[in-house]
């Protein structure tokens, strides 16, 4: 098949391996680097950019801050007029969910049933109680439920019909 019937054309130097030697091919449009590659250093980029508007926001000290970019958490040497070198930190304004958390979740045993302590892994049933339970015991008259079922109907029948009052209108 001839590249002229299908449209298609070569590079005329041929494909191009990005130049970290990472194994793919790259293009004139990433720099020849792959896209994996070209978009880890357009992130270190970001980040080296980001790190020298803080550092330069400490050294000012301006502190207008408005929430636009986040602080990141440094350590600076700023040398003034005396001999003695004084050392500024700033703390992280952002919190990452997992990172710091400090307490980790104790790993819980296997799920049972409340009543007959029968493992019931992804197929328990939590009941309005709050325990879990197997098929046989999921019914709140198999396993003695102190939840209140009518008064909690009760409630939300109330709450889903409120009082409704006409307006009191003069008779002639």
């Amino acid at each position: 098949m001839d590249h002229d019937e299908t449209g298609c054309q070569a590079h005329p130097e041929g494909p191009i391996l990005c130049i970290n030697n990472c194994g793919f091919f790259g293009s004139p449009a990433t720099m020849n680097m792959c896209s994996k590659c070209h978009k880890d250093m357009m992130l270190k980029q970001d980040q080296a950019k980001l790190a020298a508007s803080s550092i330069d926001s400490i050294v000012n000290g301006s502190s207008s801050n408005n929430g636009k970019e986040p602080a990141i958490a440094s350590t600076v040497d700023v040398q003034i007029d005396s001999k003695e070198p004084k050392i500024i930190a700033v703390q992280s304004s952002l919190s990452f969910g997992s990172e710091g958390s400090g307490e980790a979740k104790p790993k819980e045993g296997p799920n049972r049933c409340s009543t007959c302590k029968k493992r019931v892994g992804l197929t328990g049933f939590n009941c309005r109680c709050g325990h879990l339970f197997c098929a046989t015991h999921r019914y709140s008259d198999k396993h003695d439920c102190p939840f209140d079922y009518r008064t909690a109907a009760r409630d939300a029948i109330a709450k889903a019909n409120p009082v409704v009052k006409a307006e009191k209108l003069d008779k002639i």
